[in-house]
């Protein structure tokens, strides 16, 4: 006699499902933590680094100001400047090395003019080394004349001591002070856009920094240097992890024990108990960001106060002149934007941090709103019996999903490893200027979500009247919807009528119209959306050319929202509707023609006949067919890309291609990613909808 099977405990799932939706929900906010932990402190480096090369800098800036080296009797090109090593000239005297030039510094002057030219430049780089001991090679380099003015370099002592010209294999450091300069000169116009300061962490840990050089406005060289910034990584603290994981598993297994098996209060309890958990978590997480912070202004003020003080003696004891320092101005990002953390007293503003902890804790409570969803997810998945049923299935059907599996192996890698990269992706302010940085260091939460929803000024009313913001999410949702809704109900309507004329019995030459009707969707959406384009041109287009043949007046298309609308309409109907005529003259091929018979012996009329028979037995190959082309129709790149490219002005833009323009036009990635998951749920949302109120699946099989 079979055994019962022995009934499920609510206790136990719920037990299981909590401790691993604490594990995942803490756990992940551990690592997050830790990473943001680590990412704080390498920044702090950063900073401390930066801090000195402005320190440097502005050394350099006052030797460079007292040297006003002359310039060139005669340029040259780019190939000529920079002259190969075999014809680099070797400075007087074999040049100086490091410890020359430090032991130098305790002579006085040389009288008259015949001191070295670049002399100054040189004693101020060797007194600054002497002060940095951790800092590696520094290098000056002046565009006048090509030249390397000084070098604390082992490979620049010697015969390639400075002061020199620059050697062909050299031409990367040329470049990369090119590179700067155009920088500064293309922000001075347009804004913060280009980093001003170079900086590049190498394999070793070493820090490579450049910044320019700049007399008068003008750059007129760049100043580089090496250091060696370590940062000691952020690990799990597991005290506070344990506390929050173990902590809720067992005061609900108390619970358990006086609850019993009523699975909604257990659920409930256990609900409570994670979302406590990872509030506790979250709150233990935002006062360790705060401390971090704490940190980082602590160090960057002392390393001011030491960098100012450094760079006041190595002036005064050069004879250079001191002038306004503005160290609290030291502390910027690359684009050479104080930071403002450090006040003009040297002390930390706290108004400023306080700014910056209250952004770390806006961020980490989103992370853990996240979390926690995620986390009942789970706990659902488990305490409902969702997980218990699925493991039956995949125990009793074992043998059909191995046959899958290389399928499935498959669509993990292809497609929903990017999916789920890009769902990540959409939680960071990743862009052009930050891709080498970690998804800890750039992660903001929800942020990019709530910037594209609480975006609702469409609108704007001014004394010219009415002003619409083409560029707002929600006009082109709206767009997109209107744009989605027509396409589909011309495809649906034309292909549909077509589907009936070629279904008629006795139809003379069915096989040639079934042909001719099918090219626009055989031909290549590329091809036919540049044809049409062309079309539309306002001058050689053939729309236009017909229109003045018949006494019209050629129209821009492009150039008004509405006719812009009606051009990419027309193109885009004229390749949907082959699609939505096959499908329908499959479906109407496959009606018995038994039940129009019996339908005609009844009295029914024509109409009676479409009404009841036609559109049921339609109905179970149109819909999934209707919300396929949907999904096509509102993921329509081609046709807006290539035939309006959203003129005028973003008005015809649909949201596939807005959030393309966004990634590979304004490198605003995470925005992006977010604008993309946001078109993925709008779909999926429609389409379970759609096929759950139409019921069309529900006739397979």
């Amino acid at each position: 006699m079979a055994r019962e099977p022995r009934p499920s405990s609510h206790r136990r799932r719920f037990l299981i499902g909590l401790g691993l939706a604490v594990l995942v929900g803490v756990g992940l906010g551990a690592v997050l933590l830790a990473g943001a932990r680590t990412a704080e402190r390498r920044e702090r480096a950063e900073r401390q680094a930066v801090v000195t090369l402005q320190a440097l800098a502005q050394v350099v800036d006052r030797a460079v100001a007292v040297e006003q080296p002359a310039p060139e009797e005669s340029g040259f090109g780019l190939g000529e400047e920079i002259a190969p090593p075999e014809e680099t000239a070797a400075p007087e005297e074999g040049g100086m090395g490091l410890g020359d030039e430090l032991a130098a510094l305790d002579q006085p002057p040389a009288d008259g003019p015949e001191e070295e030219e670049g002399a100054k430049i040189r004693r101020a780089v060797a007194r600054f080394a002497q002060g940095h001991p951790e800092a590696g090679p520094i290098r000056v380099v002046l565009f006048e004349g090509i030249r390397l003015a000084a070098s604390t370099a082992p490979q620049d002592q010697g015969e390639n001591a400075a002061p020199r010209r620059l050697a062909r294999d050299e031409k990367p450091l040329f470049d990369l002070g090119q590179k700067l300069r155009a920088a500064v000169e293309g922000n001075r116009e347009g804004g913060a856009r280009s980093p001003e300061i170079s900086l590049e962490r190498r394999p070793d840990g070493t820090l490579g920094l450049a910044a320019p050089l700049e007399q008068g406005g003008q750059v007129v060289g760049l100043v580089q240097m090496e250091t060696k910034k370590e940062h000691e990584a952020a690990g799990i603290a597991w005290g506070p992890f344990l506390l929050y994981g173990l902590a809720p598993v067992i005061v609900f297994f108390l619970l358990s024990l006086v609850l019993g098996e009523r699975r909604w209060a257990l659920a409930a309890a256990a609900a409570l108990l994670l979302i406590a958990s990872l509030l506790l978590y979250g709150r233990h997480a935002i006062r360790g960001l705060e401390g971090e912070r704490r940190a980082t202004g602590e160090a960057i003020a002392a390393t001011i106060a030491e960098e100012s003080d450094k760079a006041g003696a190595a002036l005064a004891e050069l004879g250079l002149p001191a002038g306004e320092l503005e160290p609290s101005r030291w502390d910027v990002d690359l684009y050479r934007q104080p930071r403002e953390l450090v006040s003009a007293a040297g002390v930390v503003d706290e108004g400023k941090l306080g700014e910056e902890i209250a952004v770390d804790a806006g961020r980490m409570t989103r992370s853990v709103i996240l979390l926690s969803l995620l986390s009942l997810l789970l706990l659902g998945f488990v305490g409902l019996g969702v997980a218990a049923r699925t493991g039956r299935a995949l125990v009793e059907y074992r043998i059909a999903y191995a046959y899958v599996m290389p399928a499935m192996i498959g669509m993990l890698l292809l497609v929903f490893f990017p999916f789920l990269y890009g769902i990540a992706l959409s939680f960071t302010n990743a862009n052009l200027y930050n891709t080498n940085e970690s998804i800890f260091q750039t992660w903001i939460g929800l942020q990019n979500y709530l910037d594209i929803i609480k975006d609702v000024s469409v609108v704007q009313r001014t004394p010219q009247g009415l002003v619409w913001d083409y560029t707002n999410f929600y006009w082109t949702l709206g767009f997109t919807i209107v744009w989605t809704v027509t396409n589909v109900a011309i495809g649906v309507t034309l292909g549909l009528v077509l589907a009936l004329i070629l279904n008629t019995k006795d139809f003379a030459f069915k096989t040639f119209y079934r042909v001719i009707l099918i090219l626009p969707w055989a031909t290549p959406t590329y091809i036919t959306a540049l044809v049409w384009k062309g079309m539309f041109h306002q001058q050689f287009g053939a729309v236009n050319q017909i229109l003045q043949i018949f006494g019209g007046t050629p129209i821009a298309w492009f150039d008004g929202a509405f006719t812009s609308y009606l051009a990419v309409l027309t193109t885009n109907g004229w390749l949907s509707f082959p699609f939505m005529m096959v499908i329908s003259l499959g479906a109407l091929q496959s009606i018995p023609a038994d039940l129009y018979e019996a339908a005609r012996v009844d009295g029914a009329s024509r109409w009676q006949q479409f009404r009841s028979i036609t559109m049921p037995s339609l109905k179970p190959a149109l819909i999934p067919a209707i919300i396929l082309s949907v999904v096509w129709t509102f993921n329509q790149f081609n046709v807006i890309y290539l035939v309006s490219a959203g003129q005028p002005a973003g008005a015809t833009e649909i949201l596939i291609t807005k959030a393309y323009k966004l990634a590979f036009e304004d490198y605003r990635y995470g925005y992006a990613a977010a604008y993309s998951a946001v078109i993925f749920l709008i779909l999926l949302v429609y389409g379970t909808w759609q096929n759950r109120v139409t019921r069309a699946t529900e006739a397979i099989g």
